[in-house]
């Protein structure tokens, strides 16, 4: 039997990147606990459509635990309160019935608000477009066991490479650090062949273009590991830091 409870959300509302933002409250009655977050807020957008008022924005795509794109701070929580989970795979049944829910943007410097609960993450691609490829001519496209790769390698390359961008580890960082998103993106490069011959370049270009872009340093209390939706370790985070140093040493 399907069971639904009421519920009191504040929500932050901002008109605009230059505009004073303020939470709102709304109370939404008889949610289906089956629903997920996202669903829950579209109810409340075709509610406010009805009453003629603008509507939450926020972003989504895929709803499935893949993009990432549905990066909220909920009750303190990037994403909210489940471990390795994205908003999207939150469901209404976490919550209890009278229970009021703060919903927020990411908060990092990096990632200035575009509109309500909208942030503008392009910082990442920009990270990623400085050194996050393998431009080298690795001929083509060869037998999937030409190539040996140790196991070890090759798990940790897939556990770096499972990283969706979402920006949930700047947003749990009380510095707003990238560093466990850049890290990720150096360290599965790192760690196979084909990305060994820039590892250098990438390591300072990546950091480099981290820091332009105005996200702060590692704070290392581990709070961005805890709040990842993938689950990526810290670990790769000292293989970044041994990376750059490297590349330095040889400069």
């Amino acid at each position: 039997m399907e069971k639904s409870i009421n519920v009191t959300l504040k929500i932050w509302r901002q008109a605009g990147p230059k505009a004073k933002g303020a939470f709102e409250t709304y109370k939404l009655d008889n949610v289906s606990t089956d629903s997920s977050f996202l669903e829950m807020l579209d109810v409340l957008n075709e509610r406010l459509v009805k009453e003629r008022k603008e509507p939450i924005a926020f972003d989504h795509d895929c709803r499935e635990g893949i993009c990432g794109m549905c990066s909220l701070y909920i009750n303190g929580h990037p994403h909210g309160m489940d471990p390795e989970t994205t908003t999207c795979q939150l469901h209404m049944r976490r919550f209890s019935d009278g229970e009021t829910i703060t919903v927020e943007p990411w908060r990092s410097t990096g990632f200035p608000v575009i509109k309500d609960l909208i942030v503008d993450r392009s910082a990442y691609d920009k990270i990623i477009q400085a050194g996050g490829y393998v431009s080298v001519n690795t001929g083509g496209i060869p037998d999937g066991n030409a190539i040996p790769i140790p196991k070890y390698a090759a798990d940790e390359a897939m556990d770096a490479a499972s990283c969706i961008g979402c920006g949930a580890c700047a947003a749990a960082c009380k510095n707003g650090s990238a560093m466990l998103f850049v890290a990720a993106k150096v360290s599965q490069l790192a760690l196979l062949p084909q990305g060994k011959v820039e590892r250098a370049a990438r390591a300072k270009a990546m950091v480099g273009k981290m820091d332009e872009l105005g996200f702060g340093n590692c704070t290392n209390t581990g709070a961005c590991e805890v709040e990842c939706p993938k689950a990526i370790s810290i670990s790769h985070i000292a293989r970044l830091n041994r990376e750059y140093l490297s590349a330095k040493f040889k400069d």
